[in-house]
């Protein structure tokens, strides 16, 4: 196996927890030729179990670092690392031709949708993998041998009705997602006319949401208070026929900001003698707010006074910084931002105040807001030797077969059967490590395989611009999608378009599908769609569903994807069901199941593909069906 791996070349993609033990592993186990990809920079969180990391390489970028760390004790090993994003252009097809073999420590869906992609179109194994906590696992994916890593279903984000997001939240989480995806954005935009669902009538005509001129950045936040805590709770409270059901529990309005913060919104903005008796002395440029307001205990919930207080400095800080930035906003939340963090915390903290749920503390609130999962470092060292032996299996197997002159490379030993092996899945058998046969390709999978998507939707309100964003990108894991109908082309990428061809494209975006050129996109409408950067195409069929038809509760997207195995009229009836018993689809959705992620994973709702079952290896004696642990 040492001459095996000194042989081959190998890309790895991912250099964070599961990348650094990988890499490590790799080199002492006598691979020399390593290529690898990683677009984040390292973090002190990242040092508790990222070991080829240390405190003076914080903001560096971490493929670089973990190259220069491994070169210290395996000098004579060329590793080449690549502080970039592994879906830009220049990590294509033919560059990952060039590899025998692709390990993937990916912490997130799309990427590992384009990277499975990649390896389908270039022909190379690609092995995956995944921690959460204790439990792990490490699957192969050879092209015609085993299915690819879109053949099963793949968790999709858990969706919660805007109506119960804005009105009638009863967990945290409802407090959370309100407060990261619904108020944020609405507050810190760059986009002055930017409009969400939180604009109802009684908020556009307060103005509830849009800075008035010469306004404080403290006095903006205390107005924001006023009307989502209080007169918006007020507001809901003479809705009687939204309470008449005795299980839904009426909320309670906050006192007036001033009542609970008596030192003022400027005090708590700027900050305020800390817990040791120190005056901060603080303006809203520096510091985080809880550092600015002597909040040192991020697993304490705040009092309601203390969440007020986090609420207004936090805004302020925002706002300041933002303006010190040249007015450029903050569109979207991110858990790495301590600020934004921070006004989510409150904001949720609040909201849980009005709704009497159990509010959540700081680390909590960033751990629920930001999907995160926190590894264990032993977890990810096993899964990194997993990933060797595996890797070594496939490169006996490529190796045994020849090479393009068709002339046998000796190996060591025979091939090896591929393996998924999964850590700690079943706490009954005490077994750590619990290896199962491959699945085999799926002939309905949209990757590899033949079979077509479906959309359920209502043509007459579903943009293209929607289409794109939502269901191929984010749904579909599409890095440039392009669309076409049966008489035109709807959508390409800009890369060498006219300009008026640039011009047609982004009007079509804006344009629903019923009202697009060539007579639109009607019921049963076959679109192809492609996307030239992973060799990859496929028939999308459009079914439409009129808008009355939908469940807000049951159908939050407002639209529903599945394989071609369920018809147009049980579309059209109002099945809603994502595939049939079979699981025939790349895109159903039936089984629970548990999901292993890497550490800063999201953490989604997970489903499993119906009607697969695992064989575990044939000594395997222990009874039972083993349930899969998937893979986001």
């Amino acid at each position: 196996d040492v001459e095996l791996a000194e042989s081959s070349k190998v890309l790895m993609v991912g250099a964070g927890g599961i990348g650094c033990e990988l890499l490590k592993t790799l080199v002492l186990s006598g691979f020399e030729d390593i290529e690898m990809i990683d677009l984040d920079t390292i973090d002190v969180s990242n040092l508790n179990r990222q070991f080829l990391f240390r405190k003076r390489h914080v903001g560096m970028s971490k493929a670089k670092v973990a190259r220069e760390t491994v070169l210290k004790f395996r000098p004579d090993a060329r590793i080449v690392a690549h502080h970039g994003n592994v879906k830009d252009s220049s990590f294509d097809v033919d560059f990952v031709r060039t590899f025998d073999v692709v390990l993937n420590g990916l912490d997130n869906l799309e990427a590992r949708k384009h990277v499975n992609r990649l390896c389908l179109a270039a022909e190379v194994p690609l092995i995956e993998s995944g921690t959460t906590g204790y439990l792990g696992q490490v699957t192969a994916h050879v092209r015609g041998q085993t299915a690819c890593f879109e053949c099963n279903p793949k968790p999709v984000p858990k969706s919660h009705p805007i109506c119960t997001l804005r009105d009638t939240p009863d967990k945290p989480i409802h407090c959370v997602v309100y407060a990261a995806d619904l108020l944020f954005p609405r507050l810190f935009s760059n986009d002055p006319n930017a409009k969400s669902d939180l604009d109802e009538e009684d908020a556009v005509e307060l103005s509830a949401f849009t800075r008035q001129p010469g306004e404080s950045p403290e006095s903006f936040a205390v107005r924001v208070y006023d009307y989502v805590f209080r007169a918006k709770i007020e507001r809901l409270l003479a809705k009687e026929e939204m309470w008449a059901d005795e299980k839904r529990k009426k909320p309670t309005p906050l006192p007036a900001f001033t009542d609970l913060v008596p030192e003022g919104p400027t005090a708590a903005a700027h900050g305020f003698t800390d817990v040791n008796g120190d005056v901060n002395g603080d303006n809203t440029t520096t510091l985080t707010a809880c550092k600015a307001l002597g909040l040192r205990d991020a697993h304490a919930a705040w009092t309601d006074a203390d969440a007020a207080r986090v609420f207004v400095s936090s805004f302020a800080r925002i706002v300041a910084r933002d303006e010190s930035n040249g007015n450029h906003g903050t569109d979207k939340f991110d858990k790495d931002d301590a600020l934004a963090v921070e006004f989510v915390a409150a904001t949720a903290a609040l909201r849980s105040a009005n709704y009497g749920i159990e509010r959540k503390s700081l680390f909590d609130a960033k751990g629920m807001a930001g999907n995160i999962v926190h590894a264990v470092a032993t977890t990810n060292a096993i899964v990194g030797g997993l990933i060797v032996i595996e890797a070594l299996k496939v490169l006996r197997q490529r190796k045994a077969g020849g090479d393009a002159g068709g002339v046998a490379t000796p190996v060591p030993c025979g091939p090896c059967p591929y393996r998924y092996t999964f850590v700690k899945q079943h706490k009954s058998n005490s077994r750590l490590l619990e290896p199962m046969e491959p699945d085999p390709p799926n002939k309905s999978c949209v990757v590899c395989g033949a079979a077509r998507v479906e959309l359920v939707c209502d043509v007459e309100s579903m943009t293209l611009g929607r289409l794109i964003d939502e269901v191929l990108k984010k749904k579909l894991g599409m890095n440039a999608p392009e669309v076409n109908a049966p008489e035109t082309i709807l959508y390409e990428q800009d890369d060498g378009l006219d300009d008026d061809e640039i011009e047609q494209y982004a009007k079509n975006c804006k344009s629903t599908l019923a009202n697009l050129p060539a007579g639109g996109v009607r019921h049963n409408t076959a679109l192809r769609v492609s996307d030239f950067t992973q060799k990859f195409e496929f028939d999308l069929i459009v079914t439409h569903r009129p808008g009355e038809e939908w469940d807000e509760e049951e159908d939050p997207d407002g639209y529903v994807l599945r394989g071609d195995s369920v018809s147009a009229d049980d579309a059209a009836g109002g099945d809603d069901t994502a595939g049939d018993a079979n699981g025939n689809g790349a895109v159903a959705e039936d089984v629970d199941d548990c999901l292993i992620v890497d550490d800063e994973d999201e953490i989604k709702a997970v489903t499993a593909t119906a009607g697969t079952k695992r064989k575990r290896d044939e000594n395997d004696d222990d009874g039972g069906d083993a349930k899969e642990i998937r893979i986001e």
